[in-house]
């Protein structure tokens, strides 16, 4: 079972969020109000997934994000900690920090019931959870104004026509599912594609991969 922990200063947010998940079966094993709560809590629980706000009194989402991942903390069963971000503005000026700061995704906090269950559970089976629309928009404002952010990932050289290809797609917001779908392998494949990739650009999870795309020009907004 899923295992999760709650990040959020409103109580509000933290009992709606634990009411879907529990009756969808994830098991929600603690709440935090603030990140400094979330980081001690995430040390001694060692959840699957964190479902992190970004905007929290004492600690703020981002810098307990990033002290979390500093540690490359493992959960109970032994597979890393996910970090999915919420946010209340899906242009959020925070967002792409929280992406970098090595968080797995984001959700907006209006999202529905069922797409929050789908999201943690695809976030904690490391799949990626950015929509196409939302990262367009992301990159656009954010990465692309700073190409610098990019310089050490710019050697696509490095990646085979098929990793290209992948990667393209992955860009595209398609799960792994629909990877291998479109490119006719199996989802094992896929995968291994995928973790090669990360490999040779020295990337930490598919989102990162996503955001490296549009930044080196490989899939351009529009």
């Amino acid at each position: 079972m899923t295992r999760v922990l709650i990040a959020d200063d409103q109580t509000l947010v933290r009992t709606g969020f634990t009411m879907i998940l529990t009756a969808a079966g994830i098991d929600v094993i603690g709440q935090a109000a603030n990140g400094v709560e979330a980081l001690a809590v995430t040390r001694r629980l060692r959840p699957d997934v964190v479902l992190m706000d970004i905007r929290m009194p004492e600690l703020d989402g981002l810098e307990a994000t990033r002290r979390i991942l500093a540690d490359a903390p493992t959960s109970a069963e032994g597979h890393p900690v996910k970090v999915l971000m919420l946010t209340t503005f899906d242009l959020d000026q925070y967002v792409y920090a929280a992406l970098t700061a090595g968080a797995s995704g984001f959700l907006l906090k209006d999202v529905s019931p069922d797409h929050l269950v789908h999201a943690v559970r695809l976030v904690q089976q490391g799949d990626a959870l950015l929509a196409p629309s939302i990262t367009r928009r992301l990159v656009e404002r954010f990465a692309r104004a700073d190409p610098s952010r990019s310089v050490r990932h710019r050697d696509l050289a490095t990646l085979t026509p098929r990793e290209l290809e992948v990667l393209t797609l992955l860009a595209g917001g398609l799960s792994n599912s629909e990877l291998a779908s479109a490119l006719r392998l199996s989802e094992a494949t896929v995968k291994t594609h995928i973790n090669r990739i990360l490999t040779k650009l020295q990337l930490r999870d598919r989102v990162q991969a996503v955001v490296v795309a549009y930044q080196t020009g490989l899939v351009t907004p529009d």
